[in-house]
Protein backbone atom coordinates (compact mmCIF):
# COMPACT_ATOMS: atom_id res chain seq x y z
CA UNK A 1 0.00 0.00 0.00
CA UNK A 2 1.37 2.99 -0.73
CA UNK A 3 0.94 6.61 0.93
CA UNK A 4 -0.59 9.41 -1.01
CA UNK A 5 -0.54 13.15 0.05
CA UNK A 6 -2.79 15.35 -2.07
CA UNK A 7 -2.55 18.76 -2.42
CA UNK A 8 -5.66 21.09 -2.91
CA UNK A 9 -9.24 20.23 -2.40
CA UNK A 10 -10.97 21.23 -5.01
CA UNK A 11 -12.69 18.78 -7.81
CA UNK A 12 -9.37 17.25 -9.31
CA UNK A 13 -8.05 17.16 -5.80
CA UNK A 14 -11.17 15.31 -4.11
CA UNK A 15 -11.56 13.17 -7.40
CA UNK A 16 -7.73 12.24 -7.33
CA UNK A 17 -8.34 11.59 -3.62
CA UNK A 18 -10.83 9.32 -4.50
CA UNK A 19 -9.46 6.85 -6.85
CA UNK A 20 -5.95 6.89 -5.20
CA UNK A 21 -7.90 5.24 -2.07
CA UNK A 22 -9.97 3.13 -4.56
CA UNK A 23 -6.63 2.00 -5.66
CA UNK A 24 -6.35 0.94 -2.56
CA UNK A 25 -3.69 3.34 -1.36
CA UNK A 26 -3.54 5.52 1.77
CA UNK A 27 -4.66 8.80 1.03
CA UNK A 28 -4.18 12.26 2.83
CA UNK A 29 -6.10 15.13 1.04
CA UNK A 30 -4.20 18.52 2.04
CA UNK A 31 -6.37 21.42 1.92
CA UNK A 32 -5.20 25.34 2.48
CA UNK A 33 -8.84 27.23 2.88
CA UNK A 34 -10.97 26.35 6.15
CA UNK A 35 -13.62 24.03 3.94
CA UNK A 36 -13.25 22.09 0.68
CA UNK A 37 -14.49 22.81 -2.82
CA UNK A 38 -14.57 26.50 -1.92
CA UNK A 39 -14.51 26.90 -6.20
CA UNK A 40 -16.83 24.49 -7.13
CA UNK A 41 -19.06 26.15 -4.69
CA UNK A 42 -19.19 29.55 -6.85
CA UNK A 43 -19.08 27.92 -10.06
CA UNK A 44 -22.25 28.26 -12.39
CA UNK A 45 -23.55 30.99 -10.37
CA UNK A 46 -23.70 28.79 -6.99
CA UNK A 47 -25.69 25.60 -9.31
CA UNK A 48 -22.38 24.29 -10.66
CA UNK A 49 -22.37 22.69 -14.43
CA UNK A 50 -20.49 19.46 -13.20
CA UNK A 51 -20.02 18.43 -16.88
CA UNK A 52 -21.00 17.87 -20.07
CA UNK A 53 -22.76 15.75 -21.72
CA UNK A 54 -22.08 16.22 -25.04
CA UNK A 55 -20.30 13.17 -27.38
CA UNK A 56 -17.00 12.93 -26.29
CA UNK A 57 -15.49 14.21 -29.26
CA UNK A 58 -17.26 17.34 -29.02
CA UNK A 59 -16.21 17.37 -25.31
CA UNK A 60 -12.80 17.39 -26.98
CA UNK A 61 -13.24 20.47 -29.51
CA UNK A 62 -14.09 22.28 -26.38
CA UNK A 63 -10.71 22.13 -25.13
CA UNK A 64 -8.62 25.42 -26.39
CA UNK A 65 -5.21 24.57 -24.95
CA UNK A 66 -3.63 21.21 -25.66
CA UNK A 67 -6.54 19.14 -26.04
CA UNK A 68 -4.35 16.41 -27.89
CA UNK A 69 -2.80 15.77 -24.28
CA UNK A 70 -6.52 14.96 -22.76
CA UNK A 71 -6.58 11.57 -25.10
CA UNK A 72 -5.78 8.86 -22.31
CA UNK A 73 -7.55 11.16 -19.30
CA UNK A 74 -10.64 11.99 -21.18
CA UNK A 75 -11.42 7.97 -22.48
CA UNK A 76 -9.78 6.65 -18.93
CA UNK A 77 -12.92 8.74 -17.07
CA UNK A 78 -15.07 10.37 -19.58
CA UNK A 79 -18.33 12.43 -19.08
CA UNK A 80 -20.51 9.82 -19.19
CA UNK A 81 -18.52 7.90 -16.56
CA UNK A 82 -18.90 11.25 -14.28
CA UNK A 83 -22.53 11.48 -14.87
CA UNK A 84 -22.41 7.72 -13.57
CA UNK A 85 -20.36 8.54 -10.57
CA UNK A 86 -22.97 11.49 -9.20
CA UNK A 87 -25.28 9.35 -9.94
CA UNK A 88 -24.78 6.23 -8.01
CA UNK A 89 -22.95 8.20 -5.12
CA UNK A 90 -26.63 9.75 -4.29
CA UNK A 91 -26.41 13.27 -6.69
CA UNK A 92 -29.57 13.29 -9.01
CA UNK A 93 -28.37 15.35 -12.00
CA UNK A 94 -30.20 17.17 -14.92
CA UNK A 95 -29.08 18.05 -18.53
CA UNK A 96 -29.80 21.56 -19.95
CA UNK A 97 -29.09 24.01 -22.85
CA UNK A 98 -25.63 22.59 -24.46
CA UNK A 99 -25.93 19.57 -22.94
CA UNK A 100 -25.02 21.44 -19.63
CA UNK A 101 -24.99 18.72 -16.79
CA UNK A 102 -26.40 20.41 -13.23
CA UNK A 103 -27.57 18.96 -9.58
CA UNK A 104 -31.43 18.49 -9.82
CA UNK A 105 -31.24 20.80 -6.69
CA UNK A 106 -28.92 23.56 -8.58
CA UNK A 107 -26.83 23.25 -5.54
CA UNK A 108 -23.03 23.16 -6.07
CA UNK A 109 -22.94 22.79 -2.23
CA UNK A 110 -24.67 19.17 -3.15
CA UNK A 111 -21.73 18.30 -5.68
CA UNK A 112 -19.19 19.19 -2.63
CA UNK A 113 -20.40 17.09 -0.55
CA UNK A 114 -21.61 14.05 -2.57
CA UNK A 115 -17.22 13.82 -3.03
CA UNK A 116 -16.88 14.52 0.62
CA UNK A 117 -19.01 11.69 1.44
CA UNK A 118 -16.97 9.79 -1.11
CA UNK A 119 -14.07 10.25 0.12
CA UNK A 120 -15.16 9.80 3.95
CA UNK A 121 -16.78 6.01 2.67
CA UNK A 122 -12.81 5.29 0.87
CA UNK A 123 -11.15 6.37 4.16
CA UNK A 124 -9.07 9.46 2.69
CA UNK A 125 -8.40 12.07 5.77
CA UNK A 126 -8.79 15.29 5.14
CA UNK A 127 -6.79 18.31 6.89
CA UNK A 128 -8.10 22.02 6.14
CA UNK A 129 -6.22 25.17 6.93
CA UNK A 130 -3.19 22.99 6.03
CA UNK A 131 -0.53 24.82 3.59
CA UNK A 132 2.20 22.92 1.41
CA UNK A 133 5.76 24.77 1.28
CA UNK A 134 7.53 22.48 -0.09
CA UNK A 135 7.63 18.82 -1.65
CA UNK A 136 10.48 17.13 -0.64
CA UNK A 137 12.56 14.54 -2.88
CA UNK A 138 15.58 12.33 -2.76
CA UNK A 139 17.81 11.29 -5.43
CA UNK A 140 18.19 7.46 -5.90
CA UNK A 141 19.81 4.74 -8.73
CA UNK A 142 16.54 2.60 -9.91
CA UNK A 143 19.70 0.18 -11.06
CA UNK A 144 23.29 0.07 -11.76
CA UNK A 145 22.88 0.97 -15.48
CA UNK A 146 20.41 3.99 -14.58
CA UNK A 147 21.06 7.48 -13.77
CA UNK A 148 20.17 9.48 -10.59
CA UNK A 149 16.27 9.45 -9.95
CA UNK A 150 13.98 11.63 -7.72
CA UNK A 151 11.53 10.72 -6.10
CA UNK A 152 8.64 11.94 -3.59
CA UNK A 153 9.79 11.82 0.09
CA UNK A 154 7.28 13.56 1.60
CA UNK A 155 5.93 17.43 1.92
CA UNK A 156 6.77 20.15 4.06
CA UNK A 157 4.00 22.03 5.69
CA UNK A 158 4.10 26.07 6.53
CA UNK A 159 4.17 25.05 10.31
CA UNK A 160 7.50 23.19 9.22
CA UNK A 161 6.37 19.56 10.12
CA UNK A 162 7.13 17.35 7.46
CA UNK A 163 4.50 14.41 6.48
CA UNK A 164 5.73 11.46 4.83
CA UNK A 165 4.92 9.75 1.68
CA UNK A 166 5.41 7.64 -1.55
CA UNK A 167 3.67 9.85 -4.09
CA UNK A 168 2.25 13.39 -4.34
CA UNK A 169 -0.91 14.77 -6.82
CA UNK A 170 -0.33 18.46 -6.80
CA UNK A 171 -4.12 19.38 -7.35
CA UNK A 172 -3.87 23.04 -6.14
CA UNK A 173 -5.59 24.76 -8.80
CA UNK A 174 -4.41 27.84 -10.81
CA UNK A 175 -4.51 32.27 -11.00
CA UNK A 176 -8.02 32.19 -11.29
CA UNK A 177 -10.65 33.26 -8.39
CA UNK A 178 -7.83 33.67 -5.71
CA UNK A 179 -9.96 34.13 -3.40
CA UNK A 180 -10.86 30.36 -3.11
CA UNK A 181 -7.25 29.64 -2.46
CA UNK A 182 -6.13 29.27 -6.57
CA UNK A 183 -3.19 31.86 -5.48
CA UNK A 184 -0.81 30.38 -7.65
CA UNK A 185 1.23 28.73 -4.77
CA UNK A 186 0.70 25.13 -7.26
CA UNK A 187 3.27 26.83 -9.98
CA UNK A 188 6.05 27.92 -7.05
CA UNK A 189 5.94 24.06 -6.10
CA UNK A 190 6.17 22.70 -9.38
CA UNK A 191 9.04 25.18 -10.22
CA UNK A 192 11.06 24.20 -7.29
CA UNK A 193 11.23 20.53 -8.90
CA UNK A 194 12.86 21.69 -11.83
CA UNK A 195 9.02 22.28 -13.93
CA UNK A 196 8.55 24.05 -16.35
CA UNK A 197 6.20 26.66 -15.72
CA UNK A 198 4.39 28.14 -18.77
CA UNK A 199 3.08 31.81 -18.86
CA UNK A 200 -0.32 32.22 -17.51
CA UNK A 201 -3.28 34.49 -18.52
CA UNK A 202 -7.16 35.12 -17.37
CA UNK A 203 -9.43 33.00 -19.59
CA UNK A 204 -13.08 32.89 -19.98
CA UNK A 205 -12.78 37.04 -18.58
CA UNK A 206 -15.01 39.62 -19.33
CA UNK A 207 -12.84 42.35 -21.81
CA UNK A 208 -12.36 45.87 -21.56
CA UNK A 209 -13.25 48.44 -24.40
CA UNK A 210 -11.91 51.29 -25.02
CA UNK A 211 -14.61 53.58 -26.59
CA UNK A 212 -16.85 55.84 -24.25
CA UNK A 213 -20.40 54.75 -25.60
CA UNK A 214 -19.86 51.79 -24.82
CA UNK A 215 -21.16 52.19 -20.99
CA UNK A 216 -23.68 53.64 -22.00
CA UNK A 217 -25.20 50.61 -22.47
CA UNK A 218 -24.61 48.83 -19.75
CA UNK A 219 -26.87 45.81 -18.27
CA UNK A 220 -28.15 45.44 -22.18
CA UNK A 221 -28.04 41.79 -23.37
CA UNK A 222 -27.92 40.44 -26.98
CA UNK A 223 -29.26 37.41 -28.08
CA UNK A 224 -28.57 36.02 -31.29
CA UNK A 225 -25.73 38.25 -32.62
CA UNK A 226 -22.09 37.13 -33.78
CA UNK A 227 -19.04 38.67 -32.50
CA UNK A 228 -15.77 38.92 -34.62
CA UNK A 229 -12.55 40.00 -33.27
CA UNK A 230 -9.28 40.83 -35.22
CA UNK A 231 -5.71 41.59 -34.91
CA UNK A 232 -4.87 43.96 -37.85
CA UNK A 233 -6.67 42.19 -40.65
CA UNK A 234 -6.42 38.62 -39.05
CA UNK A 235 -9.43 37.35 -37.67
CA UNK A 236 -8.70 35.77 -34.16
CA UNK A 237 -12.44 34.33 -33.26
CA UNK A 238 -15.59 34.59 -34.44
CA UNK A 239 -18.49 33.43 -32.89
CA UNK A 240 -22.83 33.47 -32.58
CA UNK A 241 -24.64 33.31 -29.23
CA UNK A 242 -25.38 35.95 -26.24
CA UNK A 243 -23.63 38.60 -24.84
CA UNK A 244 -23.67 41.40 -22.19
CA UNK A 245 -22.48 44.97 -22.29
CA UNK A 246 -21.06 46.67 -18.66
CA UNK A 247 -19.87 49.56 -16.99
CA UNK A 248 -16.37 48.54 -18.12
CA UNK A 249 -16.77 46.80 -21.47
CA UNK A 250 -18.23 43.55 -22.73
CA UNK A 251 -19.13 40.07 -21.16
CA UNK A 252 -21.51 36.77 -21.68
CA UNK A 253 -20.89 33.93 -23.14
CA UNK A 254 -19.48 34.44 -26.58
CA UNK A 255 -17.37 36.72 -24.95
CA UNK A 256 -16.30 34.70 -22.35
CA UNK A 257 -15.07 31.87 -25.05
CA UNK A 258 -13.67 34.54 -27.45
CA UNK A 259 -11.63 35.87 -24.07
CA UNK A 260 -9.75 32.53 -24.27
CA UNK A 261 -8.52 32.82 -27.90
CA UNK A 262 -7.35 36.14 -27.73
CA UNK A 263 -5.90 37.17 -24.29
CA UNK A 264 -2.06 36.30 -25.69
CA UNK A 265 -2.95 39.36 -27.21
CA UNK A 266 -3.78 41.66 -24.71
CA UNK A 267 -2.92 44.42 -23.54
CA UNK A 268 -3.20 45.80 -26.38
CA UNK A 269 -5.51 46.88 -29.56
CA UNK A 270 -7.84 44.32 -31.11
CA UNK A 271 -10.86 45.31 -33.53
CA UNK A 272 -14.13 43.87 -33.07
CA UNK A 273 -17.68 44.10 -34.20
CA UNK A 274 -20.83 42.96 -33.29
CA UNK A 275 -23.43 41.26 -35.95
CA UNK A 276 -26.28 42.53 -34.52
CA UNK A 277 -28.64 40.74 -37.61
CA UNK A 278 -26.86 37.83 -38.45
CA UNK A 279 -29.73 35.91 -39.89
CA UNK A 280 -30.43 39.01 -42.70
CA UNK A 281 -27.82 39.89 -45.01
CA UNK A 282 -26.98 44.30 -45.74
CA UNK A 283 -29.51 43.97 -48.94
CA UNK A 284 -32.51 42.48 -46.61
CA UNK A 285 -31.71 44.80 -43.49
CA UNK A 286 -31.72 47.91 -45.97
CA UNK A 287 -35.37 46.18 -47.48
CA UNK A 288 -36.41 46.30 -43.75
CA UNK A 289 -35.42 49.60 -43.24
CA UNK A 290 -37.29 51.33 -46.59
CA UNK A 291 -40.37 49.26 -45.49
CA UNK A 292 -40.10 51.20 -41.93
CA UNK A 293 -39.42 54.31 -43.46
CA UNK A 294 -42.27 54.22 -46.19
CA UNK A 295 -44.66 53.30 -42.82
CA UNK A 296 -43.85 55.88 -40.95
CA UNK A 297 -42.63 58.98 -43.32
CA UNK A 298 -43.15 61.60 -41.04
CA UNK A 299 -42.04 60.15 -37.43
CA UNK A 300 -38.74 60.93 -36.15
CA UNK A 301 -36.16 58.34 -36.85
CA UNK A 302 -35.75 57.56 -32.98
CA UNK A 303 -39.18 56.34 -33.25
CA UNK A 304 -38.54 53.31 -35.28
CA UNK A 305 -35.13 52.52 -33.87
CA UNK A 306 -37.38 49.81 -30.85
CA UNK A 307 -38.89 47.93 -33.93
CA UNK A 308 -35.04 47.23 -35.19
CA UNK A 309 -32.69 46.95 -32.44
CA UNK A 310 -33.35 47.34 -28.38
CA UNK A 311 -34.57 50.72 -27.41
CA UNK A 312 -31.53 51.34 -25.07
CA UNK A 313 -29.14 51.09 -27.91
CA UNK A 314 -31.17 53.80 -30.06
CA UNK A 315 -28.82 56.66 -28.91
CA UNK A 316 -25.83 55.64 -29.42
CA UNK A 317 -26.72 53.02 -32.63
CA UNK A 318 -27.84 56.93 -34.23
CA UNK A 319 -24.42 58.55 -32.94
CA UNK A 320 -22.67 56.35 -34.84
CA UNK A 321 -24.73 55.86 -37.68
CA UNK A 322 -24.07 59.90 -38.05
CA UNK A 323 -27.82 60.79 -37.63
CA UNK A 324 -29.13 63.18 -35.06
CA UNK A 325 -31.95 61.11 -33.64
CA UNK A 326 -34.86 63.85 -34.28
CA UNK A 327 -34.12 63.82 -38.02
CA UNK A 328 -37.32 63.23 -40.12
CA UNK A 329 -37.26 59.70 -41.67
CA UNK A 330 -38.54 61.41 -44.80
CA UNK A 331 -35.31 63.64 -44.51
CA UNK A 332 -32.88 60.60 -44.02
CA UNK A 333 -30.82 59.97 -47.01
CA UNK A 334 -29.34 56.80 -48.83
CA UNK A 335 -25.96 56.73 -47.21
CA UNK A 336 -27.41 57.43 -43.75
CA UNK A 337 -29.27 54.68 -44.50
CA UNK A 338 -26.30 52.55 -45.63
CA UNK A 339 -24.82 54.04 -42.59
CA UNK A 340 -27.57 52.35 -40.07
CA UNK A 341 -26.97 48.81 -42.10
CA UNK A 342 -23.18 49.21 -41.68
CA UNK A 343 -23.67 49.77 -38.08
CA UNK A 344 -25.79 47.19 -37.58
CA UNK A 345 -24.14 44.58 -39.35
CA UNK A 346 -20.76 46.10 -37.93
CA UNK A 347 -21.41 47.35 -34.50
CA UNK A 348 -17.47 48.65 -33.45
CA UNK A 349 -15.46 48.54 -30.52
CA UNK A 350 -12.21 48.49 -29.50
CA UNK A 351 -11.02 45.37 -27.16
CA UNK A 352 -7.98 46.94 -25.01
CA UNK A 353 -7.56 44.30 -21.73
CA UNK A 354 -9.32 41.38 -19.78
CA UNK A 355 -10.64 42.16 -16.29
CA UNK A 356 -7.77 39.92 -14.89
CA UNK A 357 -7.28 36.84 -12.62
CA UNK A 358 -10.15 38.16 -10.28
CA UNK A 359 -12.92 37.94 -12.77
CA UNK A 360 -11.28 35.05 -14.62
CA UNK A 361 -12.83 31.84 -14.78
CA UNK A 362 -9.82 29.69 -15.60
CA UNK A 363 -6.18 30.18 -16.24
CA UNK A 364 -4.65 29.60 -18.99
CA UNK A 365 -0.84 28.24 -19.13
CA UNK A 366 0.99 26.56 -15.86
CA UNK A 367 2.97 23.61 -15.91
CA UNK A 368 4.02 22.39 -19.41
CA UNK A 369 2.45 19.60 -20.53
CA UNK A 370 6.04 17.66 -21.66
CA UNK A 371 6.30 17.67 -18.19
CA UNK A 372 3.93 14.95 -17.49
CA UNK A 373 3.23 11.47 -18.84
CA UNK A 374 -0.29 11.72 -20.28
CA UNK A 375 -1.17 8.34 -19.82
CA UNK A 376 -0.62 8.37 -15.87
CA UNK A 377 -0.51 12.11 -14.76
CA UNK A 378 3.34 11.34 -13.42
CA UNK A 379 5.89 14.11 -14.20
CA UNK A 380 8.82 12.78 -16.12
CA UNK A 381 11.47 14.37 -13.62
CA UNK A 382 10.37 13.09 -10.42
CA UNK A 383 8.93 9.99 -9.48
CA UNK A 384 5.88 9.65 -7.50
CA UNK A 385 4.83 13.04 -8.21
CA UNK A 386 1.53 13.80 -10.61
CA UNK A 387 0.02 17.51 -11.67
CA UNK A 388 -4.27 17.70 -12.76
CA UNK A 389 -6.06 19.89 -12.91
CA UNK A 390 -6.17 23.61 -13.47
CA UNK A 391 -2.80 23.58 -12.31
CA UNK A 392 -1.73 21.74 -15.67
CA UNK A 393 -1.30 24.12 -19.51
CA UNK A 394 -4.96 22.90 -19.76
CA UNK A 395 -8.21 24.96 -20.38
CA UNK A 396 -11.69 24.49 -22.11
CA UNK A 397 -14.60 26.83 -22.82
CA UNK A 398 -17.69 26.98 -20.40
CA UNK A 399 -20.40 24.64 -20.53
CA UNK A 400 -18.63 22.18 -18.06
CA UNK A 401 -15.78 21.16 -19.84
CA UNK A 402 -13.04 22.92 -17.36
CA UNK A 403 -14.61 20.66 -14.82
CA UNK A 404 -14.42 17.35 -17.34
CA UNK A 405 -10.43 18.23 -17.39
CA UNK A 406 -10.31 18.33 -13.30
CA UNK A 407 -12.22 15.00 -12.73
CA UNK A 408 -10.43 13.33 -15.97
CA UNK A 409 -7.14 14.15 -14.81
CA UNK A 410 -7.11 13.64 -11.07
CA UNK A 411 -9.14 10.38 -11.79
CA UNK A 412 -6.54 9.33 -14.35
CA UNK A 413 -3.46 10.44 -11.50
CA UNK A 414 -5.30 8.89 -8.56
CA UNK A 415 -5.87 5.49 -10.40
CA UNK A 416 -2.49 5.38 -11.47
CA UNK A 417 -1.12 5.13 -8.45
CA UNK A 418 -0.49 1.34 -7.59
CA UNK A 419 1.47 -0.20 -5.40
Amino acid sequence: MSKVIVVGGGASGMMSAIAAADAGNEVILLESNEKLGKKIYITGKGRCNFTNASDIEDVFEAVVSNKKFMYSAFYTFTNSDVLDFFEKAGMPYKIERGNRAFPVSDHSSDVIKTLEKSMKSKGVKVFLHTFVSEILTEDYFENEKSKYIRKIIGVRLKNGDVLNCDNVILANGGNSYQTTGSDGNGYKLAKKLGLKVTDIRPALVPLVTKEGYIPFLQGLSLKNVSISIFNGNKKLYEDFGEMLFTHFGISGPIVLSASSYISKYLPGELKAYIDLKPALSAEQLDKRLLREFDENQNKQIKSIIPHILPNKMSSVFLDLAGIDENTVINSITRQQRENMVNVMKHFPMTIIDTRGFKEAIVTQGGVGIKEINPSTMETKKVKGLYVVGELLDLDALTGGFNLQIAWSTGYLAGSSIID
